[in-house]
């Protein structure tokens, strides 16, 4: 989960243009800055954009390291080594002789996750394999073995109820192109609503990291594409795919539709989106170049701070998201139960009409479909309710709270009942100052902190720089601390 950048903990640094990171098996890297408490901001390093555990992906460099050529050189044989057995192209090739195979000869190696031609079932004759039907062709997402791995790559997929009301909706608001970012299934019920040539076709594209993709689509329908440093590891050529999709001709209006992994950092996210936006942009007529490219982002709905922050232009509805292989996030529960996957958007949310017959209503005064028990709070003027349950208005907080709070006169705040009962811990403020007033990414003195924030070079030993920051010249007080002292100052 991405450190919350008021509190210690690491932050993104967004890349600047014109300026290179090195690369991993994942595309660019990013770069990140440890945030300690007294605005001593620690030294930045870059590390992978999709994996969390180092494990996983163990690249690691100081932003002001010099890297040797030896090391360059095993860089580049790891990224060599990762690299897939074949091309896209290669696997296009491969599918249309797999389709005209009989249904006997068409096998699936369940261990290596591959489409098998005849002369490489003896090869894989010690592997676990199984026939493949014409239907299943049709649903990779059913016959790939999801990746379940939280830290990187989690593949949660949507539940036919989900994909079905996302699909219906789309084809209600008139678009008929579907960028689908990290979501398969609504890729696959696009394509099977086209054979039944019951509706006007639609067309889609899938940019998603996961590159056995590529086995059941050409090189026009899907792109092997890293949502967090929006990298297209086709080059040149898979840009051209996206900004031909993108063009909309014959009146036929776009929307990326992005379900990101849940663990996933917001924030560089967020940048992916509005470069894909930005492209979108371009293909417009000039006069649309103010207008942002529709988009339903998916994500809990607690992170619904950190996405308005990148992206003020989205709303959160009320549509709760479910899916067929996580083991909480399921359509029907109650309470706390229910799945906190919500649909955030900067579609008007009066046009997005949520299903009646699954408990949804329309609030003529906010002008959007809510959840049943999400009561309008005349004194909010909203529906307030985020989990799907009836909030209650606290008087004392001014705003309403989930029924489960209760009103703590000593933080003066609602809390569950056994919170930590602190009102010092509880304060907000700035980390880098000490102020009340404001936080740490608006305090006024953050630039010309960070400028001073690396203390004195590493000592180089051989000519290598140490892998360790250097050590504070004298323990600082903690933005708390300071917080606290200004508290305890008397009033003038």
């Amino acid at each position: 989960m991405e450190a919350n950048s008021d509190s210690v903990g690491i932050d993104v640094v967004l890349p600047k243009e014109g300026r290179t990171a090195p690369c991993c098996p994942h595309g660019p890297t990013l770069l990140f800055e440890k945030v300690g408490k007294g605005g001593n901001n620690g030294r930045r390093f870059y590390a992978c954009s999709a994996c969390r555990d180092r494990k996983d992906c163990s690249f690691f460099q100081w932003e002001d390291e010099k890297v040797s050529e030896a090391r360059m050189l095993a860089r580049e044989a790891e990224m060599q080594s990762k690299m897939p057995g074949f091309t896209h192209q290669d696997y296009c090739s491969r599918f249309l002789k797999y389709a005209s195979l009989p249904l006997h000869e068409k096998r699936f190696c369940e261990d290596c996750q591959t489409l098998l031609l005849p002369a490489e079932h003896g090869a894989h004759s010690a592997h676990r394999t199984t026939a493949v039907t014409a239907a299943q062709l049709k649903r990779p997402s059913v016959l790939l073995r999801p990746l379940y791995n939280k830290k990187s790559n989690a593949q949660y997929l949507f539940t036919d109820r989900s994909a079905h009301f996302l699909l219906d909706t789309l084809a209600g608001l008139g678009y008929r192109k579907v960028l689908c970012v990290g979501t398969p299934r609504l890729q696959e019920l696009i394509k099977l609503r086209n054979l039944e040539q019951k509706q006007e076709p639609m067309q889609s594209l899938l940019l998603d990291i996961d590159f056995r993709y590529a086995q059941f689509y050409s090189q026009d329908e899907f792109c092997h594409y890293n949502m967090f440093n929006h990298h297209f590891f086709g080059g040149e050529a898979s840009s051209a795919v996206l900004d031909a999709f993108l063009r909309e001709i014959d009146g036929k209006k776009a929307i990326m539709v992005a379900d990101p992994p849940f663990g996933g950092l917001v924030k560089p996210l967020a940048n992916s989106f509005s470069l894909i936006s930005q492209t979108w942009r371009k293909q417009q007529n000039p006069g649309d170049s103010n207008v942002d490219m529709p988009i339903i982002w998916i994500f809990p709905y607690f992170f619904e701070p950190r996405i308005l922050e990148c992206l003020p232009s989205l709303t959160m509805l009320d549509y709760q998201v479910d899916y067929d292989n996580h083991p909480l996030y399921k359509h029907g529960k109650t309470g706390r139960r229910q799945s906190p996957v919500r649909l955030f958007t900067n579609i008007p949310p009066n046009l997005v009409v949520l299903p009646k017959e699954e408990g949804y209503r329309f609030c003529s005064i906010c002008q959007r479909h809510v959840c049943s028990l999400n009561k309008h709070c005349n004194k909010c003027d909203l529906c307030p309710s985020k989990d799907g349950r009836e909030w209650k208005h606290c008087s004392a907080c001014g705003k309403c709270v989930k029924p489960s709070w209760r009103h703590c006169v000593s933080c003066d705040r609602c809390a569950l009942p056994d919170h930590p009962c602190s009102r010092a811990d509880r304060e907000d403020g700035c980390f880098s100052c000490g102020s009340l007033e404001h936080k740490r990414k608006a305090c006024p003195l953050r630039d010309t902190r960070k400028r001073n924030s690396y203390g004195p070079k590493a000592k180089r030993r051989g000519g290598k720089a140490s892998q360790q920051p250097p050590k504070p010249e004298a323990k600082k007080k903690s933005g708390a601390a300071r917080r606290a002292k200004k508290r305890a100052a008397p009033t003038l």
